[in-house]
C-alpha cells in the first residue's frame, strides 16, 4: 500500500471497525423489560439519545485511536486506548446482559480511568487524539454517575 494510501485506510479500518464494534455491542445487549422497569433518577436522559451519542463518541474514538496507530502503534497511550475499547464494549453485556448495575460500575469506573489515562497519556504527544476523547471523558463520567445511581435505587 502507498504512504499516501496508508494513512486514509488507517482512519476508515478505525472508525469502521469501533462504531461496528460499538452497534454490534449495543444491539446484542439491548435494554428491554428489564432497564424499562428500573427506578431510573431525575436526570437519566430519553432512551433515543444513547444511540446517536454513543455513534458520535464512538467516531471520535476511532479517529482518536487511527492518529495514536499512526504515530506510535506500540506505545503504552496505544495498550490504553485498546484496553478502554475492550472495557467499553465489555459494559453493555454486564450491564444489559447480565441485568447487572453492579457489575456495569466494575467495568465502567476503569473505561473512566481508562479514558482520562488515554488523555493524560496523548495531551502533550497528539493533542488533537487527547481532545477527541473529551467528550467521552464527560460522557462516560455521566454514564458512570447513572449507572451508580441505577445500582443504589435498584
Amino acid at each position: 500500500m502507498s504512504a499516501s494510501m496508508k494513512k486514509p485506510v488507517t482512519y476508515l479500518v478505525f472508525i469502521l471497525l469501533v462504531v461496528g464494534f460499538g452497534i454490534f455491542s449495543g444491539l446484542s445487549n439491548l435494554p428491554g423489560a428489564w432497564y424499562q422497569s428500573l427506578t431510573k433518577p431525575w436526570f437519566n436522559p430519553p432512551n433515543w439519545l444513547f444511540g446517536p451519542a454513543w455513534t458520535f463518541l464512538y467516531l471520535l474514538i476511532g479517529i482518536a485511536g487511527a492518529r495514536t496507530w499512526l504515530r506510535e502503534p506500540a506505545s503504552g497511550a496505544m495498550w490504553v486506548w485498546f484496553l478502554q475499547l475492550a472495557l467499553n464494549l465489555f459494559w453493555s453485556p454486564m450491564f444489559f446482559g447480565q441485568q447487572n448495575p453492579l457489575a456495569g460500575l466494575m467495568v465502567i469506573v476503569p473505561l473512566l480511568l481508562a479514558i482520562l489515562t488515554f488523555i493524560a497519556l496523548t495531551l502533550r504527544s497528539d493533542r488533537p487524539a487527547a481532545l477527541l476523547f473529551v467528550p467521552y471523558a464527560a460522557w462516560v463520567a455521566f454514564a458512570t454517575l447513572l449507572n451508580a445511581s441505577l445500582y443504589a435505587l435498584n
